[in-house]
């Protein structure tokens, strides 16, 4: 059975104001059981262990995705996820591919966590697929600190610029993302309208833009690893 890791933020803190942010739900509960009903084993990690915050703003009615819903039902993945493992003791051999998902947290911990730089470079030199979304792709940023050049010239997307400024957090946040990721040489891609899907890849590197674009990165995702199987 192939296994993917879930790596999620363990940072609830915004700059400025006193509201939270964590993981947003539906970024993974979309892929979550993308990967279940494709048949994969999921595993869920965070820096901290333990149960990770999830951004409150995820959990209003319009945000809400049915595979919420379906988590909402879900005791086992209710259980995974209060309880995922500490990222130290991740090891990326035991994993067929890595998915991070985004809420604003990513930015503050994984993208400066070197245990999570050095498993997404593991994973990419043993050949195989690193995905994320929205501010998932913080993380990468940790994988350029471990290897200076990473980033040049690879072509992403992530949470846009005009989008923090929509959502009203461009203020809390210490740096935006997609401007962090231009400064180190990526290419980021973005839908011509805010909150649109939109996903890229760059060879074993998969990004999407945003909430809406975190069930089509698994989806694409599954497909790279279909086709690793099928040796394409």
């Amino acid at each position: 059975m192939k296994k993917i890791l879930m790596v999620l933020t363990s940072h609830s803190g915004m700059e400025n104001t006193d509201g939270k942010t964590g993981v947003w739900l539906g970024e993974f509960t979309d892929p979550y059981y993308e990967f279940i009903d494709a048949g994969y084993q999921v595993t869920l990690a965070s820096p901290k262990g333990g149960r990770p915050p999830v951004d409150p703003m995820s959990e209003l009615t319009e945000h809400v995705t049915g595979a919420n819903r379906r988590y909402n039902d879900d005791e086992a993945a209710k259980a995974a996820f209060s309880h995922t493992q500490v990222l130290d003791q991740i090891r990326s051999d035991d994993y067929d591919a890595v998915f991070y998902p985004g809420g604003h947290g990513p930015i503050w911990d994984l993208a400066k966590d070197n245990n999570s730089g050095i498993l997404i470079l593991d994973f990419l030199d043993a050949g195989k697929p690193v995905a994320a979304v929205c501010h998932g792709p913080a993380a990468l940023i940790s994988a350029e600190m471990q290897r200076p050049g990473f980033l040049k010239g690879k072509i992403i997307s992530a949470f846009s610029n005009a989008e923090e400024t929509l959502v009203g957090r461009s203020g809390n946040v210490p740096y935006l993302l997609q401007t962090r990721l231009e400064e180190f040489g990526a290419a980021v891609k973005t839908a011509l309208v805010p909150f649109l899907s939109h996903v890229e890849k760059d060879g074993l590197l998969i990004t999407g833009q945003n909430p809406l674009s975190a069930g089509p990165v698994a989806k694409a995702l599954i497909d790279m690893l279909n086709q690793t199987e099928k040796g394409e």
